[in-house]
Parts: C-alpha cells; sequence; structure tokens
C-alpha cells in the first residue's frame, strides 16, 4: 500500500471541515467546507491554485428560513454556475431537519459570487452530487419517513434538471424526482447512498455507505430515467464504507473508505484494492484523517480529510485543528 503525504493545512480561520470538491475552468481546485465540527464558522468554498495558495471564494448563501446552511457536494454545470449542496440537517439541530437544499450559484464576469437561485428545498440529508448532459443528480443519504418491511434504512439518489426551480421534496417515495432508491441492510451502520460519479461509459456509480457496496446504474438516453441497476462490487476486507469518489484517465474509481481511514480503488472490471490506510491520526504528517472525498487533480488523488464523525465503526477518534488535505500518486 501507498503511504499518504499532506497536500495542505487549511486556514483555521475558514476551515474546521472540508469535503466536496471539483475543478474549476482555469484549473483551481474547488473545496466545499460544511465545518460541521464547528459551526461557529459560516459554511464556504474555497479556491486552491495549482500552487496552492489558498483564497475564500464565497460563504454559502444561507436558508432565510433558519439561518444556515452547510455546503457538501459540488459541480459546475455547462454553463459556469456552481450547483452545490446544502445539508444543513447534517448537525442533527432539530429546527434543521429536513432544510436541505441544492443551489444554483452564479457569478459575475469577474468569477465572483452574484446571486443564487434553489433549485430543490426540503431535503432531509443531501449529500454527493454529479452533473451529466442536462441533469443533476443527487444521493440522499437516508430517508427516514419511509418506513421499510424490515426496518432497514432506505436512501435515494435524486434526478433534477439543470434549470429546476424551487423543486420540493417530500423525502417520501411521492417524489417524482427519486431515480432509485437503496436499501442498506449494515445493521451496525445504517447510512445510505453517499459516494457517486459517471463511469467512462457514462454509467452512474454510487456508493452505499454502510453496506460499502458500489451500485451501476443504467440510464436512459435523456438521463432522467432508471433503466437497470446491478450491484457490481463489494468487499469489505478492501473496501468497508463509500464515501465520496471520483475516477481517473484510466477508468479506476477511487472511494473515500471513510469509516477505515483508507481509500479504496476500483479498477474497472470491479476489482476492489486498498491502497492507502491510515491509524488513528491528526493528519498534519500527511495520515488519512477520516477520509470525505478524493479528486484526480493535476495527475495526484488529492483527499479532503473531514475528521469530524467519532463512534465505534470508525477509526477516528477525535478532531483536531488545523484541518488537513492528503495526496496519493496515480498508478495505472
Amino acid at each position: 500500500m501507498q503511504t499518504s503525504k499532506l497536500f495542505i493545512l487549511l486556514p483555521e480561520e475558514w476551515v474546521a471541515t472540508p469535503d466536496g470538491m471539483t475543478i474549476d475552468k482555469d484549473g483551481n481546485l474547488i473545496l466545499s467546507c460544511p465545518n460541521f465540527a464547528n459551526l461557529d464558522i459560516p459554511s464556504c468554498v474555497l479556491k486552491i491554485t495549482p500552487d496552492k495558495k489558498i483564497t475564500k471564494w464565497f460563504d454559502v448563501p444561507v436558508n432565510p428560513a433558519t439561518g444556515e446552511a452547510r455546503t457538501m457536494g459540488l459541480e459546475f454545470g455547462p454553463d459556469g454556475d456552481l450547483y452545490i449542496v446544502d445539508n444543513a440537517g447534517w448537525t442533527g439541530r432539530e429546527d434543521l431537519i429536513r432544510t436541505g437544499r441544492i443551489l444554483r450559484i452564479h457569478f459575475n464576469e469577474k468569477g465572483e459570487y452574484e446571486s443564487f437561485r434553489v433549485v430543490a428545498a426540503g431535503m432531509e440529508h443531501p449529500n454527493g452530487l454529479r452533473i451529466r448532459g442536462n441533469y443533476i443528480y443527487v444521493t440522499q443519504s437516508t430517508l427516514e419517513l419511509v418506513k421499510t418491511e424490515s426496518g432497514k434504512l432506505m436512501s435515494c439518489v435524486y434526478c433534477f434538471h439543470l434549470d429546476d426551480e424551487n423543486i420540493h421534496c417530500t423525502n417520501t417515495l411521492a417524489d417524482e424526482n427519486i431515480l432509485c432508491t437503496f436499501i442498506t441492510e449494515n445493521p451496525l451502520c445504517q447510512y445510505g447512498v453517499d459516494g457517486i460519479i459517471f463511469d467512462r461509459e457514462g454509467r452512474l456509480i454510487v456508493g452505499n455507505f454502510g453496506d460499502g457496496s458500489v451500485w451501476r446504474l443504467y440510464l436512459n438516453q435523456k438521463g432522467d430515467k432508471i433503466l437497470d441497476k446491478e450491484l457490481w462490487c463489494c468487499d469489505p476486507e478492501h473496501l468497508k464504507t463509500t464515501d465520496g469518489m471520483t475516477i481517473d484517465p484510466y477508468g479506476n474509481i477511487y472511494v473515500a473508505d471513510f469509516s477505515a481511514n483508507a481509500i479504496g480503488k476500483i479498477s474497472p472490471d470491479g476489482k476492489i484494492t486498498r491502497i492507502a490506510q491510515s491509524p488513528d491520526c491528526t493528519g498534519w504528517e500527511g495520515g488519512l484523517d477520516e477520509p470525505g472525498e478524493p479528486c484526480f487533480w493535476n495527475g495526484k488523488l488529492v483527499i479532503s480529510c473531514f475528521d469530524c464523525v467519532v463512534d465505534d465503526q470508525k477509526v477516528n477518534t477525535a478532531h483536531e485543528i488545523p484541518a488537513t488535505m492528503a495526496e496519493l500518486e496515480i498508478e495505472p
């Protein structure tokens, strides 16, 4: 296995919890910071240049009904607008339950924040986000209002059009924008779909976090309906949980194994290999400190270290500041 290296220490005044990433048209790394570990710090989006200069791009616009916002997954649309997940409900605060939103952020000609629109609202636990064609795909990690026969947790993937506005989600099977649903079987980790990425053939790859399973979804040509889904791969020895995902030019998919402080690599034939793992650590020396999402950037894997959740299923035992990002070399 590889040993991860320190990519960067993040500014304490802006970041307590880093999470989702994407790349802008100029090749900068864009980082979402929900800051769940310190809710006194506003949720923000940072810009990191190839020479590792960090700037705060903008604070996430708060929900006027709650005064809160906590960004997670994010990706640019074809017109340059940035679509982001706001999952303030992750905090567990009772007044923030089912206040999640998908936001469309618009910038002026100078690339500065200008305005936002609400694509969807009322979501229980939106998490990862990807865009393909005219559609946005969002993992929602819990659907607690839906009671299953087994009593196990249901979660889902939502599909919205890029130009949708003010879609109200009920977080029930009545929602027309639900693309498909999943059940998490693992009784020790009842947390549903999370990581999401498209493979080279245009199939939607989704990870069921608690089961450590990776699913392959086949969509219609338009992209708004599912034709079929299959359990693509699952190997608990090499991949315990499936947080954020990225893909390299060779078609390999990399998955943040959040609970195990590890990174899993899935080859195009579905074989899972654990390529790096850290013990409980601060991340300051380059360790994987509860990895939340990898991103293929400039020939390497850059990994955000969420470092916030502590329970008997996690290697992580404490939150530390400053927050960190790690990196790994890519091998075909």
